[in-house]
């Protein structure tokens, strides 16, 4: 895959930017995966954010769907927290409740499922995190991964 087929950062921002809802399909309800970590991020910002996960009922206090298909309206972003060989699925899933955006988080890709997305008209991200990636254009990543409503590449200087 060459990098020209990559999503550039002005095309994630403008993809985080036009977004409404997002998907996080293989969410977990245990607060020790970084799928949790990423939801509870989420959660807190202006995205209407679905679970998915056909295991859980809920997820963060919010209601867990066991498919795309079953969610009540189609998601601009699907994240996905699955295994590489399970993309294919959920971006054939993806495409048929009619998603804008496949995002594959960091660790995940598989470039047959992102060009099958693509010949659908979807967006692909691969390898990145949204969480972070949302962070780093909101102007708050910290190493911690925390808000520091801060935006600058300079160090603070002790006072």
């Amino acid at each position: 895959m060459t990098a020209a087929t990559e999503a550039s950062p002005g095309e994630r921002l403008a993809i985080l930017r036009e977004a409404k809802t997002v998907a996080l399909v293989g969410v977990s309800p245990n607060p020790l995966r970084s799928s949790n970590f990423v939801a509870t991020y989420l959660a807190r910002t202006p995205f209407t954010v679905w679970p998915v996960n056909p295991h859980a009922d809920e997820i963060l206090g919010l209601k867990s769907y066991p498919s795309l298909a079953d969610l009540p309206g189609v998601p601009d972003i699907v994240d996905v927290f699955r295994k590489e060989s399970e993309l294919p699925q959920v971006v054939k899933e993806a495409i048929a409740v009619g998603a804008k955006v496949v995002w594959f988080q960091l660790g995940l890709r598989n470039d047959e499922a992102a060009a099958m997305a693509r010949e659908a008209g979807l967006q692909v991200v691969q390898d990145r995190c949204l969480k972070i990636e949302h962070a780093r254009f909101a102007g708050g990543l910290h190493l911690g991964g925390f808000d520091t409503g801060v935006i600058s590449s300079k160090r603070r200087r002790p006072v």
